[in-house]
C-alpha cells in the first residue's frame, strides 16, 4: 500500500516536549508537514492558522484538555471532517469510548507504537481522500 505522506499536514497537540519532538521528527522523516501545539487553546489557534489534514491529540493537556478540544473542533464545520487520533496513556475501554464520543476517529495508547500509529494515519488520510469533504 502506498504511503500517503508527502504533502499531508499533521497537527501534533502534545504538552510533553520529549514526546512532541520525537513524534514530530519521526513524522517529518516520513514526509509529513508537521505543526505543533502544546495545549487545546494553542491547537485551536494553529488550526485557524494552518490547514491540517489530520490531528494527533494528547487527551491530558493543560489549560484546555484534549477531550474538550476534540469536541470543539468537530463542532466547527471547516474541521468536522478532519480526522483526529487520540493519544493517551489511559488504556481503559471507557477512555476509548469517550474519545470516540467526543469526535476522535482513532485511539492510540502511550507509549506509542509508531508503526501502528502510522498505519492508522495512512488509513484515515486514505479514507478522507476517497470521500468527498
Amino acid at each position: 500500500m502506498p504511503e500517503p505522506s508527502n504533502g499531508y499536514s499533521v497537527l501534533i497537540v502534545e504538552d510533553n516536549e520529549m514526546n512532541r519532538d520525537l513524534l514530530s521528527r519521526r513524522l517529518s522523516r516520513k514526509g509529513f508537514d508537521v505543526t505543533l501545539a502544546v495545549d487545546g487553546i494553542d491547537a485551536m489557534e494553529k488550526m485557524r492558522e494552518h490547514e491540517c489534514d489530520l490531528v494527533l491529540m494528547d487527551m491530558n493537556l493543560p489549560i484546555q484538555d484534549g477531550w474538550t478540544t476534540c469536541q470543539l473542533m468537530k463542532d466547527e464545520p471547516q474541521w468536522s471532517n478532519t480526522p483526529i487520533i487520540a493519544l493517551t496513556a489511559h488504556a481503559l475501554t471507557n477512555d476509548r469510548e469517550r474519545a470516540l464520543i467526543v469526535g476522535c476517529d482513532e485511539y492510540e495508547t502511550k507509549p506509542i507504537d509508531f508503526a501502528r500509529l502510522l498505519e492508522k494515519i495512512h488509513a484515515l488520510l486514505a479514507a478522507k481522500t476517497a470521500s468527498p469533504a
